[in-house]
C-alpha cells in the first residue's frame, strides 16, 4: 500500500458530534488495519481520555499509536510503552496561574485519571472532564496542588475577544520558554516549547522510519494544519475550519457524515491492488487475533484465490495428535474472508453466514497444513468460497464451503 499510517483528529474528525465513532467508520478503519495500515490518533485529548477510543479501534491488536495532550506523548497501544514526552517546567505554573486569576479565566490540567482545576462549577471545565472521562479536583491554590510536571495547562473562557487578547500577551511573553494557541475559540492551551501534532508526528515518523509520502492525515481545527502539510496525503474534514482546507490537499464530507470513513475509502481502499496488500504485515498484526493464536499465516493472495498454512501442534491438534476439525474449519473461514475482504466495494462491509466442511484424511502432529480457497460465486449479496485443505506431502485433508454475507454499510 501506498500510505502505512493514517494519522487521525480525534474530536470534530473521528467522532461525530455525539462523540461516537459510527458503525460505517469503525468498520472502514479495522479493515485497513487488518491489510496492514497503521492508525495513529493526534488529539489534544489527554491519554487517559484517547484509551478507550483507542480500544474501540483496537488499536492495540494491530500497533496503532496515541499521540496526546497535541503532541505532548506518544504512546504505542499494543504495548503501552511511553515512546515521548514532553512536561511543562513545574517553575512556569505559578506565572500560569497568575495570569489566570488576573484575567478571570478558570486553568486546568491532567494528572493520570483526574483533572485539576481552580473552578470546578464553570462548564468548559465539565465538559473536559467528561470528554477525558476523569475525576474533576478542585484546587483553590492551583499552584501549590499541582505537586507534578503536567503535559499541558489551559485556561477556558466564553470572553473570546479577551481570551485572544490573553494569548497574544502570554505569546510575547512565554515566547522560547511555553508555547500557547487556542485549540478551540475558548480554550487556550499552554504546553512544553516545540510541542505540537507535527512535530511530535515527526518524531514517530523517525521512529518507525516512515516518509512523509507514507502518510495519510485528516483533522479539522488549526492544530491540525502542520500534520495535514506534512503528509503526503492530507485531508481536511468538511466542518474545518476554512483555513484548514486551503492547507489541504482534499476536503472530504464532514464528520456527520463519515468523513473519516469516505477520505479512506477512496484514498486508500479502492486503490488497493491485492499484489499491494503487505502479507507479512498482516500477519503480524494479526498475532494476538484467532489466526495468530492458531499459528495461521497468510501466504498467498490475489482477487480469485487466498492462501495460508496452519501448523497442526498443541494449538491446533486433538488430544492424540490428529489436526482438529475446529481448527481446520476456523482456517478456512481465515481464507475465505481475507479473499471476500478484498473483493468487497468501499461502502461494503462482510460478513460470514455459513461454514460446512468434510474431512477426507488426516494430519498429524508436526506436519504444516495449507489452506487454498477459490471464489466460486461473486453475486450481489454473498461469495461463496470453497477452501481446500492439503498437508504437507499435498495429501487432501479436508474441503470446505464457506459462505460470505455482503451488506451496505449503514
Amino acid at each position: 500500500m501506498k500510505y502505512k499510517l493514517l494519522v487521525l483528529d480525534v474530536d470534530g474528525t473521528l467522532l461525530n458530534d455525539k462523540r461516537e465513532v459510527t458503525p460505517a467508520t469503525l468498520a472502514t478503519l479495522l479493515k485497513i488495519q487488518q491489510m496492514g495500515m497503521q492508525i495513529v490518533l493526534a488529539s489534544g485529548r489527554s491519554t487517559h481520555g484517547l484509551r478507550p477510543i483507542a480500544k474501540k479501534l483496537e488499536l492495540d491488536k494491530y500497533n496503532g499509536y496515541i499521540l496526546s495532550y497535541n503532541g505532548g506523548q506518544i504512546i504505542n497501544m499494543q504495548t503501552n510503552d511511553l515512546l515521548f514526552e514532553r512536561r511543562i517546567n513545574p517553575k512556569e505554573i505559578p506565572y500560569i496561574v497568575r495570569q489566570s486569576v488576573k484575567n478571570n479565566f478558570p486553568l486546568l490540567t491532567y494528572h493520570l485519571d483526574k483533572l485539576y482545576t481552580n473552578d470546578a462549577s464553570n462548564r468548559h471545565v465539565k465538559e473536559e472532564a467528561a470528554r477525558n472521562n476523569m475525576e474533576i479536583v478542585e484546587a483553590k491554590d492551583f499552584a501549590e496542588a499541582i505537586t507534578f510536571a503536567s503535559c499541558k495547562c489551559m485556561l477556558v473562557g466564553d470572553d473570546i475577544k479577551a481570551l485572544e487578547g490573553l494569548e497574544n500577551h502570554l505569546k510575547r511573553r512565554l515566547s522560547g520558554t511555553l508555547e500557547v494557541f487556542r485549540s478551540e475559540p475558548y480554550f487556550l492551551e499552554v504546553v512544553p516549547p516545540l510541542i505540537n501534532k507535527a512535530d511530535t508526528l515527526g518524531v514517530l515518523m523517525d521512529k518507525l522510519s516512515v516518509s512523509p509520502d507514507a502518510i495519510m492525515a485528516i483533522g479539522n481545527g488549526v492544530c491540525d494544519i502542520g500534520m495535514i502539510q506534512m503528509a503526503g496525503l492530507g485531508i481536511a474534514m468538511g466542518n474545518s475550519d476554512e483555513r484548514v482546507k486551503r492547507c489541504a490537499d482534499y476536503t472530504t464530507t464532514s464528520n456527520e457524515e463519515d468523513g473519516v470513513a469516505r477520505a479512506v475509502e477512496e484514498h486508500i481502499i479502492a486503490k488497493i491492488r491485492p499484489a499491494d496488500i503487505p502479507l507479512e504485515e498482516m500477519n503480524k498484526s494479526a498475532r494476538h487475533a484467532l489466526m495468530g493464536n492458531l499459528g495461521i499465516q497468510y501466504t498467498y493472495a490475489s482477487e480469485d484465490r487466498v492462501e495460508a498454512t496452519m501448523p497442526v501442534d498443541e494449538r491446533t491438534r486433538q488430544p492424540f495428535g490428529i489436526l482438529h476439525g475446529g481448527a481446520t474449519l476456523a482456517l478456512a473461514e481465515t481464507v475465505a474472508g481475507f479473499g471476500s475482504m478484498i473483493l468487497i466495494q468501499p461502502d461494503e462491509i462482510m460478513v460470514g453466514m455459513q461454514v460446512s466442511g468434510n474431512h477426507v484424511s488426516s494430519a498429524r502432529e508436526g506436519d504444516t497444513v495449507r489452506a487454498v480457497g477459490t471464489i466460486i460465486h461473486k453475486g450481489r449479496s454473498s461469495h461463496v468460497w470453497n477452501v481446500d485443505v492439503f498437508t504437507s506431502t499435498d495429501k487432501l485433508v479436508s474441503t470446505i464451503r464457506v459462505i460470505n454475507s455482503l451488506l451496505k454499510k449503514k
